[in-house]
Formats: C-alpha cells, structure tokens, sequence
C-alpha cells in the first residue's frame, strides 16, 4: 500500500514547523517528519534519515518547498534521483513543476537536472582552466608554507647528519609532511 509522506525543516530551533505540516497534512500526508535546527546542507538529518528509512516504493514525498529537502540544485538532484532509483516520487506544493508522479513533471525534471549538471562540469572546467593559468603564471593556491627558506637549509644540515623526518619536524616545530615537501620540492599541486 502506498502513502503519502510529508517532510518539514525549520533552519533554526526558534522557528515553529506547525504551518508546513499542516500544509502537508492537507496535501493528504499520512505521517510527517520534521526536523528543527538543522541546516538544508547536512544530509544526515536526524528525521530525513528516518524519513527515508519510512519511505517505501510507490510512496510520495511531499515537502513544502524543495528548499526544504536541499540546500542547492545539485544535492537536490541527487536526492531526487536517489528517491527515484528507490521507486518513490516527490511532490512540492510550492513549485508545481516538480512532481514526479506525473509524465510532465518528470520530463522537468529532467530538463533541469541536464542544465545543473552542464552548470557543475562548467564551474569545474573553468576552475581548471584558472588554476593551470596560475600555475604558469609561477603562482600556486593554497596556504603558504610554514618551511622558509632558512628552514629549509636547516632541515637539509639535520637529514645530512642522520636524522629522522619525525627529528627534523620536532626540532623545527612543523609537521613530518612540510618537512617532507621541502625535502623533496614538492609544490601543493604536484601529483
């Protein structure tokens, strides 16, 4: 037997969920978990975790809003997929586009998806694209290193009278791995 599910999030524990699961009854929700204080970026909220151990194939979810569910296209996507590989469809009541209990709202959704991720692969492209660019501009991104120049040499003198990375990292008060990247000349961006 099939149900319909309802899913309420408030950001804060000072905001009172009471109008979304009353919408969410009203759409005909059989049972509601709603979560308080919890970020719409987390994915392991406490009641969306129960939520979806609730949910059963053929059931429908039902949120307010999808920003109640995801905090950006991209984990909505995912979590939209993930519903669906699990035989379960969503339904907003704010943006009636999305439903995917219907032919249309599916195809949607789909069109959106196509774009989010042509948005995701162009953002990771021209990140690329950036850090090659300053590579061969002779600049590198990340912290600055903790090893000086003075550093460095001494380094070098304590390995050439035999001592340990894990010596020559105590001794200068930095990490075995700075001391290592030093050693070795090794930028952030090798390998």
């Amino acid at each position: 037997m099939t149900a319909i599910v309802g899913y309420a999030r408030v950001s804060t524990s000072e905001q009172n969920p009471a109008a979304q699961v009353a919408e969410l009854r009203a759409a005909g929700a059989v049972r509601v978990f709603t979560d308080h204080g919890e970020s719409s970026r987390v994915r392991d909220r406490p009641q969306w975790v129960a939520c979806q151990d609730y949910l059963r194939q053929g059931d429908t979810l039902v949120v307010r809003a999808l920003d109640r569910l995801a905090g950006g296209e991209v984990m909505a996507l995912q979590l939209v997929h993930e519903l669906g590989e699990k035989g379960v469809h969503l339904r907003s009541l704010t943006e009636p586009e999305i439903d995917t209990t219907t032919p249309m709202g599916r195809a949607l959704f789909g069109v959106v998806a196509v774009f989010v991720q042509l948005r995701v692969d162009t953002i990771r492209e021209n990140t690329r694209r950036g850090l090659a660019h300053a590579r061969a501009q002779g600049r590198v991104g990340g912290r600055p290193t903790v090893m000086s120049e003075q550093r460095r040499r001494a380094a070098a003198d304590l390995q050439a009278q035999g001592h340990s990375l894990n010596e020559i990292a105590a001794a200068l008060g930095v990490s075995r791995s700075s001391v290592w990247r030093a050693l070795n000349r090794v930028d952030a961006f090798d390998g």
